[in-house]
């Protein structure tokens, strides 16, 4: 059975606040710590009403702070956005602060819209297509030459572990030339996983970071005591992706009856037909569904999502997971 982390964005529901938001996401880290899971990790978004982890380098200080010994970091830092430099003295700044705990996870999209994006890097100069050269110059920054003029101070000597993500071949060609960890984004585009983690294998060089391919699958789970309360309480992540889709993000709803009928089992339709990668139901379904993925991709590490409104019924689904993941060891 691959390891188990989480994935957070700090979702801020109807009637509720960021600060609110950022309370529950510690919360769910204490939590996801003391269940065991290997690591937890933030996304960068922007514009967006209903994430709060927009300053995603500052998030995460907040959640390590609170919590001890499990690894937190971000999934991801969308590295066009800044300069190498920037993001290097933020995670050295972190490893400083909290040794041995930080992972670095760098995309190349820009998370949020166009004109968002426009306001985040003043111009759209900026070429996403130089990803792999923003990845080369940071980790410079962490591993300085003799000779550079320009060091990261915290950075320079330490070691931040860094993730590739995507969710196209892209990422995958990427993370396999640097010989980094590879997280492909399947829990809202799968269509390319299968291809994608089969580029990453094939061509993978080993590196002084990893001697192997480390593959990360995103998946989305909403667990409950019975399948009927979880395909209920999935109602509110599909309305919000439903919203995001139609060009109108919106805090994270309550549940709607109305969303159930989108609610289908994994692997009943092809990977290529759906938005989502989603285990929705209760304990004997979610081991099922988690038994089902991680033979058909052999992932070593599943990063699971959980779009759910009441706090702690978010909760109660990753003591869900938790246990399924033990039972399947």
């Amino acid at each position: 059975m691959p390891r188990l982390s989480v994935l957070d964005l700090a979702p801020i529901a109807e009637g509720f606040d960021a600060a609110a938001a950022l309370k529950n996401t510690l919360d769910l880290a204490r939590h996801a710590e003391r269940l065991g899971f290997a690591r937890y990790w933030l996304a960068e978004h922007h514009n967006m009403p209903g994430i709060a982890s927009a300053a995603t380098a500052v998030v995460i200080g907040h959640v390590a702070a609170g919590t001890h010994t499990i690894r937190v970091g971000a999934g991801g830092i969308m590295l066009p956005n800044h300069a190498p430099l920037v993001i290097a003295e933020q995670f050295g700044t972190l490893e400083s602060l909290f040794p041995g705990r930080i992972d670095l996870g760098l995309g190349r999209a820009p998370g949020t819209d166009p004109v968002t994006t426009i306001a985040l890097r003043r111009t759209l100069a900026t070429d996403p297509d130089a990803f792999p050269d923003d990845v080369i110059e940071l980790m410079r920054y962490f591993a300085p030459r003799d000779g550079d003029r320009i060091r990261a101070v915290p950075g320079a000597g330490l070691r931040v572990p860094i993730y590739i993500l995507g969710s196209s071949t892209f990422g995958a060609h990427v993370a396999s030339m640097f010989g980094l960890p590879f997280a492909f984004a399947s829990h809202f585009a799968p269509a390319h996983m299968m291809q994608a983690l089969e580029i990453y294998r094939s061509t993978f060089r080993p590196s002084e970071q990893l001697d192997r391919p480390y593959a990360i699958l995103g998946v989305n789970v909403v667990a409950a005591d019975t399948d009927e309360e979880a395909r209920f309480l999935a109602t509110s992540g599909r309305e919000s992706y439903a919203s995001l889709r139609r060009g109108m993000p919106t805090k994270l709803p309550p549940p709607h009856r109305e969303f159930e009928k989108e609610v289908v089992p994994f692997g009943t339709i092809p990977l290529e037909e759906v938005n989502s990668i989603a285990i929705v139901g209760a304990p004997s379904t979610v081991v099922d569904g988690l038994r089902r993925f991680a033979a058909l991709t052999a992932a070593d590490e599943l990063m699971v999502v959980s779009h759910i409104f009441d706090h702690g019924a978010r909760i109660h689904s990753f003591e869900i997971v938790a246990d399924a993941g033990a039972s399947l060891t």
